[in-house]
């Protein structure tokens, strides 16, 4: 039940209580004159019925505190990953990368006390006062498109960045040796946008390293304030060295000349990096290549000086952060080299330095690793798809890989509390320390782990990379509580806590999400590969608590029913109140939420998890858990679904609740935009909303393809009056009185229309699997895949071309993209629908 609910019950409880206690206290102040006798039998009968309702009040404080205390309690089963499996020791490949998806560049190890390194830059003389200074990935900064061209998830990338009048082109390459995750490095090339420009603009590059306080770093400092390089010690690096190379012209080893500023600062923390730089940005220097007139630019301190040292010759416990400018004409490249002392001594120094020519070479032999890979593993170019398709696929699977971050810290939760509980204010608690190594769905705006996204994430990057599946996996297995609960947004350290508004911070125990992790499961039981296999042998437990949890939490008003928990309560400023656990946030439900529900996507999703599960435990030879979940798999079939959710007068399956349609926003003075509720009042009935929901149990390919409910629901999919359109496959129909209304006057439409490349994803494989079964619909689903792949994938290919991004969602009208960008997360789906690849 949703909380709000919880408060609107228990007011009346309360208010009786207060006026019975009102009427008895007349007729108590009369007893206590009648005598001694009398006022002890009183307090005896007090005493009587005190004390059950001392013990209940008691057992009731005993029963939150314990709810409360699971809540936050990491679940006993055996880990589905092997103990440090982020460690240089097991996973040195894997140690180091691009976990840092916010910044537009930067890297860090896979450790909760990580080594950061991290780039910014600045355009000087363009603007009066202190130039912007790019760091982290801003929705608003007009900088863009940017994205990764190619990023193999391991060890190889390189991206491109639009910055105005500037071109920026960041690479990276790892070389392996060593205890401690070998060796990288960087070229970071800025260029002209356009060709032929008169006057090059002067930039400044900002590279620094951050510690977290237990890294030693020692600067050496040469002419003019250039570093000649750092070197550094840590437990879980051992010795390293960075070293800054000077600046060349792109392409070839010709020297440039360069401007260089120093600053050392104490570790400020993690978020604010970025406006300490810009308030140190206040002396004006001197860039006067010889033989030219000099430009003038705002540079850091010029001389290498401690800021905050403490009395013991150090900071103050908060780490060290290092950064050095260097200050060039446009065209020029730079190289940052890392060089890690096991590495160095394990015959790395023989193969020389990784710069120059060896790093070009290095590049050039990554780009054509991926680019041949990348072919034998999606064959577009055998099924046809042109090169501009090709480049799409590229930097879909670039991007999701390039987003891949990696964090460490405790989220808050609120626990569970039952209706006998929710008198107890209960606060909400920090989670364990806990590490997640996870795809993120926007590096602008969603830069952090997002449940259900993580499910689609994985059905891309295992086609990939296997191996990377089975960590994000196993690290999200990993959160689940006592209970079995994983939080649906992990908000994960500093960096990641600074990009969340406060009030989406806390986690409730009680709200699902859809359990898109066992896609990936599900392909993994497919393929069959031993390494799979052994992984999901390790995970099941964690894997059969989790769907235990889901199965039981979210149980609905009738058997094998199932309602979602933590709608929205039925406020006057919302059209229709939200389901932010289903994912469909703002897709329309029962205008009044209640205990009544039942939620069809949810019903659908249960019944995979059931299927998937029972499936897994028969191939890994689990009877008892086999026993278990069979029954349920079974009773989760066609018969229980039509019971529930066929909706004869609507010819569809729905949800079902406490609903009306007669519900609209109008403007009242002094409200702005208000709900009213009109006639027929709301009743309990199957809801008026076709749209994403409603396809549910094709989309999860529940239906037996002789099933007399695939007609309807083909038609429904293919008419553009309801759901289809030249782009892909709309939210919710356009003849839907929500199809393209806003649900408060701040709150936008959301899933009420735009077309969405993660359910178009699901829609696509449906349609190809009927299409490979015999029965009444299999001709004809074959036809609508073919259509709306050339849909979806043509609209998504237009619109990158047109823009640089791919995007969160499309307008069904003209195929504009719209929401976050970019949005590499699953949107990058677009490369398995054109592989087809289901």
């Amino acid at each position: 039940m949703a909380r709000g609910e919880r408060r609107r019950r228990g007011a009346p409880t309360d208010g009786a209580r207060t006026a019975e206690g009102a009427t008895r206290g007349g007729p108590a102040r009369r007893e206590s004159r009648v005598g001694v006798a009398r006022g002890t039998v009183g307090g005896a009968v007090l005493a009587i019925v005190a004390l059950p309702l001392a013990l209940t009040l008691s057992g009731n404080w005993l029963l939150a505190w314990h709810r409360a205390r699971r809540a936050v309690t990491l679940h006993s089963a055996p880990p589905a990953l092997p103990p440090d499996s982020s460690s240089p020791a097991v996973a040195p490949d894997l140690f180091w990368g691009t976990y840092r998806p916010h910044v537009y560049f930067g890297m860090k190890t896979r450790s909760p006390q990580p080594l950061l390194t991290g780039l910014m830059w600045a355009q000087q003389g363009t603007t009066p006062g202190t130039p912007k200074l790019r760091h982290t990935c801003e929705q608003g900064d007009g900088v863009g498109p940017y994205g990764w061209e190619f990023h193999d998830g391991l060890s190889f990338g390189r991206q491109h960045i639009q910055d105005g009048a500037l071109r920026l082109t960041t690479e990276f390459v790892k070389r392996p040796g060593g205890q401690h995750g070998g060796d990288w490095s960087w070229r970071v090339t800025v260029e002209p946008q356009a060709s032929g420009t008169s006057a090059l603009p002067l930039v400044s590059l900002f590279f620094y390293v951050v510690t977290d306080g237990k890294e030693v770093l020692v600067p050496e400092v040469g002419a003019k304030g250039q570093l000649k390089f750092i070197s550094g010690h840590s437990t879980e690096l051992g010795d390293f060295r960075f070293t800054l190379m000077a600046p060349t012209s792109p392409g070839d080893t010709a020297p440039k000349y360069g401007s260089y500023n120093v600053f050392w600062s104490s570790n400020p923390g993690l978020p604010l990096l970025t406006e300490m730089v810009k308030s140190h940005l206040n002396s004006w220097f001197q860039h006067r290549p010889p033989g030219t007139s000099p430009d003038r630019y705002l540079g850091l301190p010029g001389s290498l000086k401690w800021e905050d040292r403490g009395p013991n010759g150090q900071g103050q416990g908060q780490g060290q952060f290092l950064i050095q400018q260097v200050t060039v004409k446009v065209p020029f490249s730079v190289e940052l080299v890392f060089e890690s002392g096991s590495a160095q001594a394990g015959g790395n120094q023989a193969l020389g330095q990784l710069a120059g020519s060896l790093l070009t070479q290095a590049l050039e032999s990554h780009a054509e690793a991926f680019r041949e890979r990348f072919e034998k593993t999606f064959q577009l170019q055998k099924k046809g798809l042109s090169p501009e398709e090709q480049a799409l696929g590229q930097a879909a699977l670039s991007g999701l890989l390039g987003g891949i971050g990696y964090f460490y810290g405790q989220g808050l939760v609120l626990p569970d509390m039952k209706v006998e509980e929710s008198k107890q204010k209960v606060a909400p608690a920090l989670f364990p320390p806990v590490p997640l190594f996870t795809a993120v769905p926007s590096r602008s705006f969603f830069p952090r782990g997002f449940l259900w996204d993580e499910g689609f994430h994985q059905l891309l990057v295992q086609r990939w990379d296997p191996r990377l599946t089975q960590e994000a996996l196993g690290h999200w297995l990993g959160l689940l509580n006592a209970d079995g609960w994983i939080g649906r947004e992990q908000v994960l350290g500093d960096e990641a806590r600074v990009r969340v508004p406060p009030e989406f911070l806390v986690q409730r125990a009680a709200h699902a999400n859809p359990p898109t992790l066992l896609l990936p499961v599900a392909h993994m039981l497919k393929g069959g590969d031993p390494a799979d296999l052994a992984f999901l042998r390790r995970a099941f437990p964690r894997l059969y608590a989790w769907f235990s949890w889901l199965h039981q939490s979210q149980a609905g008003p009738v058997p094998l029913s199932y309602r979602w928990r933590g709608r929205d309560p039925a406020l006057p400023t919302l059209l229709n109140p939200k389901t932010l656990p289903s994912g469909l946030d703002d897709y329309p439900r029962a205008s009044h939420p209640s205990a009544t529900e039942r939620h069809l996507d949810l019903w659908c999703w249960v019944s995979l998890g059931a299927h998937v599960l029972v499936q897994l435990a028969e191939q890994l030879g689990e009877s008892e858990a086999a026993a278990e979940l069979g029954p349920l798999a079974a009773s989760l079939g066609a018969e229980i679904l039509d019971e529930l959710h066929w909706a004869p007068e609507l010819g569809i399956f729905a949800d079902f609740g406490n609903h009306t349609k007669a519900v609209q926003l109008k403007s009242r003075p002094s409200q702005g935009l208000v709900r009213v509720v009109g006639r027929p009042h709301p009743r309990l009935q199957y809801v008026d909303a076709l749209g994403y929901v409603s396809l549910f149990p094709l989309l999860l390919q529940l239906l037996d393809p002789h099933s007399s409910r695939l007609g309807p629901l083909l038609d429904v999919l293919a008419d553009s009056r309801h759901l289809w359109s030249p782009f892909g496959l709309r939210s919710l129909a356009a003849s839907s009185p929500f199809y393209g209304q806003r649900n408060s006057e701040h709150d936008p439409p959301y899933w009420r229309g735009a077309v969405w490349l993660n359910v178009n994803y699901l829609a696509l494989g449906a349609l190809h699997h009927y299409a490979l079964l015999e029965g009444p619909h299999q001709a004809r689903a074959a036809k609508l895949h073919s259509e709306l792949r050339a849909n979806v994938v043509g609209n998504v290919l237009r619109q990158y071309q047109a823009t640089g991004f791919l995007w969160e969602q499309y307008n069904d009208r003209d195929g504009r993209g719209m929401g976050c960008r970019p949005f590499q997360g699953w949107t990058s789906l677009v490369l398995l629908a054109m592989a087809e690849d289901y």
